[in-house]
């Protein structure tokens, strides 16, 4: 979530589109048609409700002739989130979301990562990074998890691959209690995780990670990762066949009750293997 400064900054930045929009004449739809995006996604960034993306800041500098000034305003703030640019806004959205979707082939999503699992695979990927740039890392991302505990949590949905259960990040002892974190969200029915086992074979999307969000009064938007990007969606078009993988995904996992089995085995197999080492 935007800190304080952060979301007083992106206030300014949505009031500067409309005062600016108005100023060379264009209405909401007007610069949604140039942008070719919805209008109502012009009215919430100028609410402040959703965060734009870069490429986005840029195509309205080109438009109102504003010489770059919301491209650097935006990069100012984007730079500013505990985020990586790409995903800042990303952050934001599972905040607002009232449904998530997530389906992970190799790692744990987030939102379901314990701290010892997040610190594993910062430092992985960050080897010479230090103790403090690695909890930056690691904190807000701990954090983002704190909306499947509110009272308004979103729906949350997992479809993880039996490789994301396999590979003892941490160890085995520590793969042991991510394990058991995702059985015991699952048992108090504040996430929803199914898995796809390897024997199933090829899958609908072989290529990468996948997250669906929907909202209670905006479009459903779609976001991949690689590892150095992301890319949010929100063509409609676009986001509708992310929706149909995701349902060819979920008919290719094993039933919760199953998953939730294999998910505590796979516990139990690192808990037997922690204990002769």
């Amino acid at each position: 979530m935007a800190n304080a400064s952060q979301q007083i900054g992106w206030e300014f930045w949505g009031s500067e589109l409309k005062s600016r929009r108005e100023g060379a004449g264009l209405t909401q739809e007007e610069l949604s048609q140039q942008l070719f995006v919805s209008r109502a996604l012009i009215s919430r960034f100028e609410s402040a409700e959703r965060q734009p993306r870069l490429d986005t800041a840029i195509q309205i500098d080109e438009i109102l002739q504003t010489d770059g000034f919301f491209e650097r305003l935006c990069r100012k703030l984007l730079e500013a989130s505990p985020y990586a640019s790409y995903f800042a806004p990303v952050a934001e959205l599972e905040r607002l979301a009232t449904k998530i979707c997530e389906f992970a082939p190799t790692v744990v999503p987030g939102l379901l990562q314990t701290a010892e699992y997040a610190r594993s695979v910062t430092i992985a990927a960050n080897p010479f990074a230090s103790e403090k740039n690695v909890e930056g890392m690691v904190t807000p991302r701990l954090e983002r998890a704190h909306i499947l505990k509110d009272a308004t949590k979103p729906e949350y949905w997992a479809i993880l691959h039996e490789n994301a259960l396999r590979v003892p990040v941490g160890g085995p002892a520590a793969m042991a209690r991510q394990l058991d974190h995702i059985a015991a969200m699952m048992r108090e029915r504040k996430a929803l995780a199914t898995v796809i086992p390897c024997s199933a074979g090829a899958h609908a999307n072989m290529t990468g990670t996948l997250k669906l969000m929907e909202f209670e009064d905006a479009p459903p938007t779609a976001y991949t990762e690689t590892e150095f990007s992301g890319t949010l969606l929100d063509d409609p078009a676009v986001v509708k066949e992310a929706q149909r993988a995701y349902d060819l995904l979920r008919v290719a996992a094993l039933s919760p009750e199953a998953s939730l089995a294999l998910i505590e085995s796979a516990a139990e197999d690192f808990r037997r293997c922690a204990s002769t080492t």
